[in-house]
């Protein structure tokens, strides 16, 4: 089963839920007057995955994705612990304005289960500095059998966790988000650290849509159900980010999936395209194949 995905999109009720009290008052700690940053990406870049997102005859899909848009959420890391040498060829194939933010690799995230992984962090970090200025954040996404029985290892990690590099967290276990006390904890030692809540939107798990920013960003994981409500829902997050950014909020970080990845280049175009007109932006709207902007 792919996580999050449902059978009848229909039956869900995608309305978002209001802001947890927290969120304003901790966005409230940052000025309201300053210019966004904005990053909005796809999860990944192959051909594959992206159908006819590239023109006819690209052979280097990160450098031309790298044009289309200014950001990608890197689930690559997540299978394999990255080197330097890696780093450093992605990182030169993309722009001086682009980001990457990669996901943590599942050797510390799942099989290890943040047991004794000190020496692993290290070595991701080292490599993922080598992104220098175009590292956005790292995400740490947990196992959703990870439970609040192991806050222990996940508090450690948040208070260890190299203060140079920005850092993002997704649980997914129910009770992170059941239980009060505990989403209490995992809140406060973010906002300790000025680190990131992953609030990830997905038509099967509606609790994870807590709604509760830890720092000025908002990193958000949204993921398509195929369906026409998609763009609806896209709207939706634009009104309420309108909000975030009246309070206070610094930096979006927004990644567009779908359980099925056929249309995430074409929503991703809407998002930007209402974003830009919403809040007075002027972030490219990416093209679709060798046919122009998806909006001409």
């Amino acid at each position: 089963m792919i996580f999050g995905k449902v059978d009848d999109p229909d039956n869900v009720n995608f309305n978002l839920p209001p802001d947890h009290l927290q969120t304003k008052e901790v966005l409230s700690r940052y000025p309201s007057d300053q210019n966004l940053e904005v990053y909005v990406g796809c999860a990944k870049w192959n051909k594959k995955d992206l159908k006819g997102f590239y023109p006819k005859g690209v052979k280097d899909e990160l450098a031309y994705y790298a044009t289309q848009f200014n950001s990608i959420e890197m689930n690559s890391t997540f299978y394999n612990m990255p080197g330097a040498a890696q780093v450093d060829v992605w990182a030169n194939k993309t722009p001086e304005h682009f980001k990457f933010f990669p996901k943590i690799t599942n050797s510390i995230s799942h099989f290890s289960r943040l047991k004794d992984v000190d020496q692993a962090v290290e070595m991701y970090c080292d490599a993922i500095s080598h992104f220098e200025d175009k590292l956005g954040s790292v995400f740490l996404q947990l196992h959703d059998k990870f439970s609040p029985n192991e806050w222990p290892k996940l508090e450690y990690f948040i208070k260890s966790f190299p203060k140079g590099i920005p850092l993002a967290v997704e649980v997914r276990h129910e009770d992170w988000f059941s239980k009060a006390e505990i989403a209490d904890a995992l809140s406060e030692a973010l906002i300790a650290a000025n680190q990131a809540n992953i609030i990830v939107d997905t038509a099967g798990r509606r609790d994870m849509l807590h709604m509760r920013l830890t720092n000025d960003v908002a990193f958000i994981r949204y993921v398509g159900a195929n369906h026409a409500k998609d763009y609806d829902r896209l709207d939706e997050w634009i009104e309420r980010i309108k909000v975030w950014r009246s309070q206070g909020l610094q930096k979006l970080y927004f990644f567009v999936h779908q359980n099925v990845e056929l249309e995430s280049p074409l929503l991703s175009a809407h998002f930007i395209k209402g974003l830009n007109k919403a809040l007075a932006l002027d972030i490219p709207v990416p093209k679709m194949g060798s046919v122009g902007s998806l909006f001409d």
